[in-house]
């Protein structure tokens, strides 16, 4: 487990990035001037469909502005800032990078939402929190780059209160071996992909019942259909967090929906019986 955690570890380090994002940030106006969650959905939603998909997540865990929500995976920020900003929740984000950590407070610096959205650096297998302190945990696009999915869902599972909601929005196995690289793993050996069925399968046994399952497959070629109709990406973009590689890497999920290797699945359960 160690050596998958390093592995994920070195493929997000991400060296540099404070400063890069300062650079990237002045089109928007100088250091000190308050900037809106919004203007920074480009660059720091890290997940298929970006800021549309993690509203519809948000709506479909019902969250409420008396919640206290986990994102697991956090990145730099952007859905935590997000669900903050639109329903008045408190929102802590955990993530592996400590860059992408560093990069998470700066950027909610940048948008005066300190008091709201916090980050902390941990592992999703041992989130560094005490039991069932959270009403929502949310995952967007990470389980793929975890091999011990039973562990994964038990720590999600831990966190919540009895009758909390687990969200997740996560890229699965479809059919056919993915063309790598893809943005979480440049290998297969770096990468850890189960069907829906088995995502679903896994995380009911954490003790949770499933409430909604949809397959978002083709609302993800949509969407990837119309970045490549587009153009050149806005200067505020994931090559900003992640490197001038991204943009392949990102032209290769988008490859494997289209071709039916790799799918979509967005699904919410309820916490229903004691951890095991």
């Amino acid at each position: 487990m160690t050596d998958d955690l390093n592995g994920v570890r070195d493929h997000y380090r991400a060296t540099g990035l404070a400063e890069r994002l300062k650079a990237a940030l002045a089109v928007l106006g100088p250091e000190e001037q308050r900037l809106k969650p919004e203007q920074l959905a480009t660059l720091d939603q890290f997940h298929t469909r970006g800021l549309a998909a993690t509203a519809e997540l948000a709506k479909l865990a019902g969250i409420t502005a008396d919640m206290a929500v986990l994102d697991v995976g956090s990145g730099v920020g952007g859905p935590a800032r997000i669900l903050a900003a639109t329903y008045g929740c408190n929102v802590t984000g955990v993530d592996l990078s400590e860059p992408f950590v560093e990069a998470a407070v700066y950027l909610t610096e940048r948008t005066g939402q300190a008091a709201k959205v916090s980050f902390q650096a941990g592992s999703a297998l041992a989130l560094p929190f005490g039991d069932g302190g959270f009403d929502v945990v949310l995952l967007q696009h990470v389980a793929m780059n975890i091999t011990d999915r039973p562990l994964l869902y038990r720590e999600i599972r831990r966190m919540l209160k009895p009758g909390g909601k687990f969200a997740t929005f996560d890229v699965v196995l479809n059919g056919g071996d993915p063309h790598y690289p893809v943005p979480w793993a440049k290998t297969p050996a770096e990468s850890f992909l189960l069907s829906a069925a088995a995502t679903c399968e896994a995380i009911e046994a954490a003790g949770f019942r499933m409430l909604v399952q949809q397959d978002d497959t083709a609302d993800a070629k949509t969407w990837f259909a119309a970045l490549r109709a587009s153009g050149p990406p806005p200067s505020l973009n994931l090559g900003v967090v992640m490197g001038r590689s991204f943009a392949d890497f990102a032209a290769n999920l988008g490859r494997n929906l289209m071709e039916g290797r790799l799918g979509v699945l967005t699904a919410v359960f309820e916490a229903v019986q004691a951890n095991r």
